[in-house]
């Protein structure tokens, strides 16, 4: 389909903002068919995006080319290795409006939400009186939502057990939206640090942080957006956003795995005390003690995933030349698509908001008499990838009482054609059934 291809089902032009096929081409991946000659109609992109042909030859170029550690060694490689790493991190941070000084590399999202809750536990025992500033200890509070990914809830409940600090949360709607009802409670005077994500994994809500931010630094609170399901599909300024940390992973951005971001405000990272200690992130070392570099080297011990940075930045790259106003558009049109398509097949019902406000390309549903677990095994045969299970957000799955939901994540390379497939693999997953 291009992007002037009708829309299925009501004869209309609507076309996309975004050149589906031409997309498609720069993906090598999409070309392969699955189980017995089917065309992989990918709609997993939530989970881990597939990588263009310009991703997979800036990491083929460095390993070619240049292979060698940075900030390590006086010769020419290594200068080299140096520089493009450091130019990934200046475009990263660009991207998000963020100087380079405030980005930091880590893994993935998870370990950025690990470090900040680390060296928030660590400063209750730092030496240096700066590195105390914001510790955590008994009778201090940190605030979650109900609608949080296991990555942005298990760090800060362990930094509670830790530290003898209360978590608290903000629950949910019945239509899948965050409860803000009583945020001026949940977020008082005893609250160290507020984390909240920005667009939900599994319901696909995207979250109001401007009135969170506003009540967190009210109380003298700490925030933290996770970013890896918006930042991928929609602009964000850091400066904008208001928040103190964002963090996000390159895998699902069109990037390779193995690398995530930490963006933090200067001021607050220069505060924070290390997370790994060892080469790298040191002034001096004695044998007595030692001094640590300021960020964001001091929280980058190691040789860095260097070639996985610069992949990073070619994604980055690819982003910003389809524009992140069209890939939010694209999303939107698709989203609101799948949507009218969910709703007019018996028997489906969507977990999250029924409707485009505030809503990004995530649809979970369940199907009346079949388990999530067997409408993805006949989606699959039909070489349609979806998501299945709790997609590690356990507590919203009890708290809209379903075992598991079926998950359909969209992308740039998404279009129509993909949600007709899906919308037509439902209905042979009730066939197969016989619920229908």
């Amino acid at each position: 389909m291009t992007a002037t291809a009708s829309r299925p089902g009501t004869g209309a032009q609507t076309p996309l903002p975004l050149d589906v096929e031409a997309i498609r081409a720069d993906f090598p991946i999409l070309s392969r068919t699955v189980r017995d000659g089917k065309r992989l109609v990918y709609l997993d992109s939530g989970a881990t995006s597939q990588k263009p042909r310009q991703v997979l030859d800036a990491e083929r170029w460095f390993y070619e080319n240049v292979n060698a550690a940075p900030h390590r060694g006086a010769h020419q490689l290594a200068e080299e290795a140096t520089g493009a790493y450091e130019d990934a991190r200046a475009k990263i941070g660009a991207f998000i409006g963020a100087p380079e000084t405030e980005i930091v590399f880590t893994r993935n999202t998870t370990e950025a939400i690990n470090l900040v809750a680390y060296a928030l536990s660590n400063a209750a025992t730092a030496k240096e009186p700066e590195f105390r500033t914001y510790a955590v200890g008994q009778g201090d509070e940190i605030v979650v939502t109900e609608m949080e990914h296991h990555a942005n809830l298990l760090p800060w409940q362990q930094l509670c057990e830790r530290t003898g600090a209360t978590l608290r949360w903000l629950g949910l709607t019945d239509d899948g939206r965050l409860d803000l009802s009583d945020l001026d409670t949940v977020v008082n005077e005893r609250t160290k640090l507020v984390s909240v994500t920005q667009q939900s994994n599994i319901l696909g809500t995207i979250n109001p942080i401007a009135p969170i931010v506003e009540r967190a630094h009210e109380v003298g609170a700490l925030v933290m957006v996770d970013g890896a399901q918006s930042v991928p599909h929609q602009p964000v300024d850091v400066q904008a956003l208001g928040a103190d940390f964002l963090v996000f992973s390159g895998h699902k951005m069109l990037g390779p795995t193995g690398v995530g971001v930490l963006w933090g405000r200067y001021e607050v990272l220069d505060k924070l005390p290390p997370f790994l200690t060892g080469g790298s992130m040191i002034e001096v070392v004695r044998m007595e003690a030692s001094t640590f570099m300021p960020p964001p080297q001091r929280f980058e011990a190691g040789v860095p995933m260097t070639a996985q940075v610069v992949g990073l930045g070619a994604a980055v790259d690819y982003l910003q030349a389809l524009g992140m106003e069209n890939v939010l558009a694209h999303e939107e049109a698709l989203t609101a698509y799948a949507l009218e398509e969910l709703a007019e097949i018996p028997g489906v019902t969507v977990i999250g908001p029924a409707d485009t406000v505030a809503r990004g390309g995530a649809i979970s549903f369940t199907v009346e008499g079949i388990h999530p677990h067997d409408v993805g095994q006949v989606l699959d045969d039909l070489g349609i990838a979806v998501r299945v299970g709790h997609h590690c957000a356990w507590p919203v799955v009890r708290r809209y009482g379903v075992p598991a939901t079926t998950r359909a994540t969209f992308y740039v390379h998404t279009g129509y054609d993909d949600i007709d497939a899906l919308a037509d693999g439902i209905r042979a997953a009730q066939k197969f059934f016989g619920t229908v």
